[in-house]
């Protein structure tokens, strides 16, 4: 701040002040905090200043010259008490202090001055404790800080209360330095929490000085932050033990403060952990899913070794994991007997599945059974090295209703008008009209969870293709092989239940002891047995078979996907289909509620050509794993 000289005329105390400033030392404009001053004092005690120069120009003062008139000394004693009682102490001529200094240059024995000196001083210290109370963010406040210093310095540089308000300037400027070199170490990622050079130590030292600063404590919960941040990357990575030593170094910043910041940090990086063991096991499982082949049981096997990196021991989801990977080779991403259903679009789901294991059997008729026939024969190994999925009931009206809803498909009956039905006066099937998918075997209208009748093999097929378009699997009507394979469940009797008559539950089969309307029986029946239904019944009434499977011996036949053969010579011994295309005849397993006992044999086929629909016949689908 340069001098400014200052004439002071007093006739009649009535002339004012008049000011003469060659320089003025008027304040920066600027936002608090804006810039960077950087001030320090080196090894010798010299100040150091870096940055803008809003402290620089704090850093001198000197008194504005004063040329007092010969009478003029009453005129500023009054002037300079009136300046220290509007708290006007040293901004300029008119100030008290410059005053009180004129006065005592021309009577230095003035006491009134004198004491007026001291009391503009203390209140220059207050002033300046005042800023100090704001500077540890307010740069503006810091140079207030100052310019009191610089004025103390010049007016009183040994008083103890002036050595003491530079001693807290100092510590205010050591503090201004410490914080904002922690900020530009933090602007750098210089977190320093590894003890070396960094934000931490700095914000150490500024609170060793001021506890409980606030700009450093604001400075240690962005290390703090910045430590968070970092465990949350590494867990995106996937590296949750740099996650946990990061999030343990955290916790030290703050010691004894609200720990809620790093709880839910953690909590946040516990959730990554979990939703990354989910994604390691979705896309192990998707893997198998897609195909279940070496590349793909490679890459889960990879999704699990990562898994179990990450995940407590007995984990769940990298025991789930490791099953379907064991059980990949045979059934994809499922397990023998397991039922589910596929999603088939707009929230619904397809038939409800049951896995068929894989292995091995006899298929056909042997030599010598009863009502058995060259159709049946000759008997041939068959294996299925992969399990594979069967409906576990025939498919039910109200699911064949979903398909013609979502698709606006016409089967067969519906397109020629007509089907064959039960006719309970001549207990024949007869050509009835307006017959079709929506009747039931005598032609009135079918409930949801009856089975499907009046359907073509053609409209098996368009319904199983349906659902492998909606659901992205493969379904298809079973093979000739597969069903009979499920029939048996594993057995080689002559009847699926066994060799003798069946018992109570087995199935909707032809009974000696059921009755139609009008009290009609059958001619030929299982002696003794009655299941208390003429017609088919609602789909899983009666017991299922050793796989979970139910009405596989009864309740109506069902189409599979073979063209028929009359007999199994060159038949395939994989379990798949046997077709040729452009075949217009296909086979029908399985007995029927109106088959006879020799129909309801394991064995037993028949054809059908492909338009056939009747009230006997329906169908179930399969899934490939």
């Amino acid at each position: 701040m340069r001098a400014s000289r200052i004439l002071i005329a007093v006739p009649g105390f009535a002339t004012a002040l008049a000011l003469a400033l060659a320089g003025g030392c008027g304040r920066d404009a600027g936002k608090p905090g804006a810039g960077a001053p950087a001030v320090a004092r080196d090894a010798a005690g010299h100040v150091i200043v870096e940055g803008d120069d809003r402290i620089a120009a704090t850093l001198t003062w000197e008194p504005p010259a004063i040329e007092l008139p010969p009478d003029g000394l009453d005129a500023a004693r009054k002037a300079a008490a009136k300046a220290l009682a509007a708290g006007n102490l040293h901004a300029d001529a008119t100030s008290a202090i410059p005053l009180y200094l004129a006065i005592l240059q021309r009577a230095p024995d003035d006491a009134k001055a004198r004491d007026g000196l001291q009391r503009a001083t203390a209140a220059t210290i207050v002033e300046g404790d005042a800023a100090l109370a704001d500077a540890g963010d307010d740069i503006d406040a810091l140079r207030r800080a100052h310019e009191a210093a610089a004025v103390l310095r010049a007016v009183a540089p040994r008083d103890a209360g002036t050595v003491a308000y530079l001693e807290r300037v100092d510590r205010a400027d050591r503090l201004w330095e410490l914080n904002r070199g922690a900020e530009a170490d933090l602007r750098e990622g210089r977190l320093g929490e590894d003890g070396q050079a960094g934000a931490l130590g700095r914000l150490r030292e500024a609170l060793r000085l001021q506890p409980a600063q606030p700009r450093a404590l604001q400075g240690l919960a962005a290390v703090e932050s910045g430590l968070i941040r970092r465990a949350e990357d590494a867990g995106e990575r996937g590296d949750f033990g740099a996650a946990k030593r990061w999030l343990g170094l955290a916790a030290l910043v703050l010691p004894g403060s609200d720990r809620g910041t790093i709880a839910d940090a953690r909590a946040r990086v516990a959730a990554m952990r979990a939703a990354r063991i989910v994604r390691l096991r979705d896309e192990g499982l998707q893997a198998l899913r897609e195909r279940g082949g070496a590349r793909e049981l490679a890459f889960a096997r990879g999704r699990l070794d990562e898994l179990l990196r990450i995940a407590d021991p007995g984990d769940p989801a990298a025991a789930e994991l490791r099953e379907r990977i064991e059980l990949a080779s045979h059934y994809g991403l499922f397990h023998p007997g397991q039922a589910f259903t596929d999603a088939i679009g707009y929230g619904a789901r397809g038939p409800e599945m049951v896995v068929v294991p894989h292995g091995a059997f006899r298929m056909g008729a042997p030599a010598g059974e009863p009502d058995s026939s060259d159709l049946e024969r000759p008997q041939h190994y068959v294996r299925f090295d992969r399990g594979f999925a069967l409906s576990r009931t025939e498919v039910t009206v109200g699911e064949f209703r979903r398909f013609v809803a979502a698709t606006g498909y016409r089967p067969t009956a519906t397109r020629r008008g007509y089907s064959m039905a039960y006719d309970a006066r001549s207990g024949n099937f007869v050509r009835s009209t307006g017959v079709d998918w929506r009747s039931a075997y005598d032609g009135r209208p079918a409930t949801d969870d009856m089975p499907v009748v009046h359907v073509s093999a053609r409209d098996a097929d368009a319904y199983a293709d349906w659902l492998a378009r909606q659901s992205h699997q493969r379904y298809h009507v079973p093979s000739e092989a597969q069903f009979e394979y499920a029939l048996r469940a594993g057995g080689t009797s002559r009847f699926p239940w066994g060799d003798g008559s069946p018992r109570a539950g087995t199935g909707n089969l032809t009974g000696g002891r059921d009755a139609g309307p009008g009290g009609r029986t059958w001619h030929n029946a299982f002696a003794g047995y009655g299941d208390g239904y003429w017609g088919p019944a609602p789909v899983a009434r009666f017991r299922a078979n050793a796989y979970g499977l139910h009405d596989m011996a009864g309740n109506v036949s069902e189409w599979v996907a073979d063209c028929w053969h009359d007999g199994y010579r060159r038949a395939p011994g994989d379990g798949g289909p046997w077709v040729n295309p452009g075949c217009r005849t296909r086979t029908m397993r399985g007995g029927a509620w109106a088959s006879s006992p020799g129909q309801t044999r394991s064995a037993w086929r028949a054809p059908a050509r492909v338009d056939t629909t009747n009230a006997r016949l329906g169908f179930r689908v399969a899934r490939e794993l």
